[in-house]
């Protein structure tokens, strides 16, 4: 796996730092998904926040699609917003990880940074992004790009569209 270098977080307030759980990964890449979470947030200005991901395999999202979005198969990404406001993102999200390791392949990059590409995408849900449509496809993959270029990843979309 590869792991990218990054900078400490720097807190701007004095307020403690987001609430980010992410269950299912090994100790390096928690810690490298939590901190670019942490700065993630901080780019959409949502410091008082609550984030728990779960990874889950094609099976058990192929469950969660289907209950809750009544949609056969698996995706990437299921955000559960539970009450997000200009403030703050509070959600779950569940992410599977069949799908990231596929997609990362195609996008030659790490399976870490497609963990985290998903993670900034259900984010930018409860921020009022939406995909449904062409348009606000392009703008929300336009969103992801401009977070994920300003915590030090850089694009994902621009360079494969």
């Amino acid at each position: 796996m590869l792991y990218i270098e990054m900078e400490e977080v720097q807190e701007q307030s004095d307020q403690p730092p987001p609430s980010v759980t992410i269950d299912g990964v090994n100790e390096d890449c928690h810690a490298w998904l939590l901190q670019c979470t942490h700065k993630a947030l901080q780019c959409v200005q949502k410091k008082d926040s609550e984030l728990s991901v779960l990874l889950v395999t094609d099976e058990e999202m192929s469950e969660l699609h289907l209950k809750h979005s009544g949609i056969e198969g698996t995706t990437d990404v299921l955000t559960f917003d539970l009450g997000s406001n200009e403030q703050t993102v509070l959600a779950d999200i569940a992410i599977c990880v069949d799908v990231a390791a596929r997609e990362a392949t195609v996008r030659n990059h790490s399976i870490q940074e497609e963990l985290l590409l998903y993670i900034v995408h259900g984010m930018l849900h409860c921020c009022g992004f939406d995909d449904h449509d062409e348009i606000h496809h392009q703008r929300m993959h336009a969103e992801e790009d401009r977070i994920l270029t300003e915590i030090g990843i850089g694009s994902v979309w621009s360079n494969s569209q």
